[in-house]
């Protein structure tokens, strides 16, 4: 476990360069967009970074968060200015090297769909220590904070997750498309990260290996966040509705009869 840093300025106080500690790296999940669901952990650790990098789904409410004294880079994959996984990899251990205490500020969980699990791999190739600290994956925040209960003793006792990037790529996906299909068949709770722009493919494939069309389905967009839309519908309906709502990533895909839960209780939902 890493120590936490007991005086980020003790440099001002006289602290020598023989006293400075050894760089680290703590990947931190930011969770999924409101700084109230940051673990305890979390928010320590952002209050003794030397230097913070951030992905592009962090929101600016928790950015804020940050002493105003701390380095803050932006490393989001996304237009105009994308940095890659590569580049990412090396600013980490670049800083570290340097004897900074580094956080890797990821939203949700780092290594749900992250890419938490290279950068260790990176960071421990380069002898550079690190700790994970655990977020609350959009996984769980987008169907709980929703009204959806992934798991009922009633309706779901089994959970999968996949990524909707590769639907269309059925030969070449690392995604069984047939082996998800089953698990809705099978009365389990499927949730599907990233799928918003091929959720056509998606619920295609899904029928293709044969699930109803009126399975329930349902989306949330940008869980937790003053933004947040949610939608339900069934795998016939969920795609005119993604269109009608303007439905957007970041998106989660629910499908199963866990999504009808939320028409008897949303009434009664605190948000």
């Amino acid at each position: 476990m890493i120590k936490e840093k007991a005086d980020k300025d003790s440099s001002q106080s006289g602290a020598s360069s023989e006293e400075t500690s050894e760089g680290k790296v703590s990947l931190v999940g930011a969770g999924p967009g409101d700084p109230d669901l940051l673990t305890r952990r979390a928010w320590k650790r952002l209050q003794t970074a030397d230097v913070v990098l951030y992905d592009s789904l962090t929101t600016n409410d928790l950015i804020d968060e940050i002493p105003e004294n701390t380095e803050k880079v932006d490393v989001g994959k996304r237009q105009p200015d994308p940095m890659t996984q590569e580049q990412i990899n090396e600013l980490m251990k670049n800083k570290a090297e340097k004897g900074e205490h580094v956080v890797r500020l990821k939203s949700g969980d780092p290594t749900v769909f992250g890419r938490g699990g290279e950068e260790t791999e990176h960071l421990a190739e380069h002898e550079i220590e690190f700790e994970t600290v655990a977020g609350i994956s959009s996984v769980l925040a987008a169907a709980t904070e929703s009204g959806i209960p992934l798991t009922h003793r009633d309706y779901s006792s089994n959970l999968m997750i996949v990524t909707g990037h590769q639907a269309s790529e059925k030969r070449g996906s690392t995604v069984d498309w047939e082996a998800v299909a089953d698990t809705v068949i099978a009365g389990g709770t499927v949730i599907i990260l990233m799928g918003v722009a091929k959720l056509p493919e998606i619920v295609q494939a899904l029928q293709d290996y044969g699930v109803s069309k009126e399975t329930p389905a349902g989306m949330v967009e940008k869980a937790t966040w003053d933004s947040e839309q949610v939608i339900t519908g069934t795998l016939e309906t969920i795609v005119s509705k993604r269109d009608k709502q303007n439905i957007e990533p970041p998106a989660v895909t629910i499908v199963g009869s866990v999504v009808n839960i939320r028409d008897s209780v949303s009434d009664y939902l605190i948000k």
